[in-house]
């Protein structure tokens, strides 16, 4: 009974010596060092260095989307001094002034971001040309791979006769017919070429002409791939005096007559 009682004893002063927390490391030099509250810090790393030199707000102001806004900021003050520069398009080559949204009555017309081009690649134009952007860069294409190539030993391509733009109507205007490309901004036609040396070619008269049919329908054949449809005087009796271009898309690919 007096040896249960001993034992009882010596395994209650056991528990109450127990200690309340485990052992840490000790601390050594180059080794872990234990802080106060009793976390290990890495050596060599001073107590509140995992947030030291992070600036306040996190990722809202890390180096990344500090470098993105700054090019956004460049590329913005570069298209601001474009335009004013008379570019539309975000191209130097294609003067005029983006005029925004153009509407009508009918949902079947319009344009979204329409532009007033007034010359290409130095090229002018008989009249402001309401297009979107498309077809003005494919007609910037066009002029200076095709067009300005084919008159100059002529004294160059001053100038082009443009016989219509944007306009909401049916195709060749016939009752019934779908809505053109015009009526959204993708066309435009072409009834002449004005020539550095003064002279002028027209579609209507030059087409069949000896001096000049070769020489148009180069231009014909050359806007097949800038644009998606090219119809001359050989494709029907509405298109006798111009060249219609527009950048519809064909899985099958430009459709040229």
């Amino acid at each position: 009974m007096i040896r249960a009682l001993l034992v009882l004893t010596l395994l209650a002063g056991a528990a109450v010596a127990a200690p309340v927390s485990s052992l840490r490391p000790v601390a050594r030099d180059g080794g872990l060092r234990i802080e106060p509250s009793g976390s290990i810090m890495p050596p060599g790393r001073p107590a509140g260095a995992e947030t030291a030199g992070k600036p306040a707000g996190g990722l809202l102001q890390s180096l990344r989307p500090f470098l993105r806004s700054r090019k956004v900021e460049q590329a913005g003050t570069a298209q601001r001094e474009l335009r004013a520069r008379g570019a539309v398009c975000g191209d130097i080559e294609i003067q005029g002034k983006a005029i925004g949204s153009v509407g009508h009555q009918s949902q079947s017309c319009g344009v979204a971001d329409a532009v007033q081009i007034q010359s290409v690649a130095g090229v002018r134009l008989s009249q402001t040309a309401v297009v979107d952007c498309t077809t003005a860069k494919a007609l910037k294409t066009w002029v200076e791979e095709t067009a300005k190539p084919t008159f100059a030993k002529q004294g160059g391509l001053k100038g082009l006769r443009v016989a219509a733009h944007y306009i909401c109507r049916t195709r060749n205007n016939q009752p019934g017919s779908k809505v053109s490309e015009h009526g959204r901004g993708r066309a435009i036609d072409i009834s002449g070429f004005q020539l550095g040396s003064g002279a002028e070619i027209s579609v209507l008269k030059g087409w069949n002409a000896a001096s000049s049919s070769r020489a148009l329908r180069r231009l014909h054949k050359g806007a097949c791939g800038p644009f998606g449809t090219v119809l001359g005087p050989n494709s029907d009796r509405f298109h006798q005096d111009h060249f219609h271009f527009d950048t519809a898309q064909y899985r099958s690919g430009s459709y040229c007559r």
